[in-house]
């Protein structure tokens, strides 16, 4: 029987395709589709029941973001998830710093639910959203 929710470790950076898509514009389709996926071990896809390319809640203890849950192209182990730098990424990673001054973008727990029937927020909603200016 599948669950409701697991817990993953989630690690963010940079990714080729997020360079393409950063030379059509952080507005243009092809950042949208490279930064707004979650790249999971089938293994946790089968934890969770979830499908291919079937939208997620990812939460941290700062916040929550959707995306959509793809299987990973990388050799990540069970239990570890990748989401590419950007704004999506950026409204979960906690932001202290371990005294580096830069965020911890790599090794935090998230939370991953099935979203399947929730909107994946464009860049521009994303960062205003951040800013508190969408009235939920």
């Amino acid at each position: 029987m599948a669950e409701k929710k697991i817990t993953l470790n989630m690690i963010t950076c940079r990714t080729i395709q997020q360079g393409v898509g950063m030379e059509a514009g952080k507005t243009s389709q092809k950042y949208f589709d490279a930064c707004t996926v979650m790249h999971m071990h089938p293994d946790d896809m089968k934890r969770l029941g979830l499908w291919k390319n079937t939208n997620v809640k990812v939460t941290s203890s700062v916040g929550s973001v959707i995306v959509k849950a793809v299987e990973t192209r990388e050799d990540l182990v069970p239990g570890l998830a990748h989401i590419p730098m950007g704004p999506w990424a950026n409204r979960i990673v906690p932001a202290y710093t371990f005294s580096t001054g830069e965020p911890c973008f790599k090794g935090f727990p998230v939370d991953v639910e099935i979203a399947a029937n929730e909107r994946i927020m464009g860049a521009i909603e994303v960062l205003q959203d951040a800013c508190g200016l969408i009235r939920k």
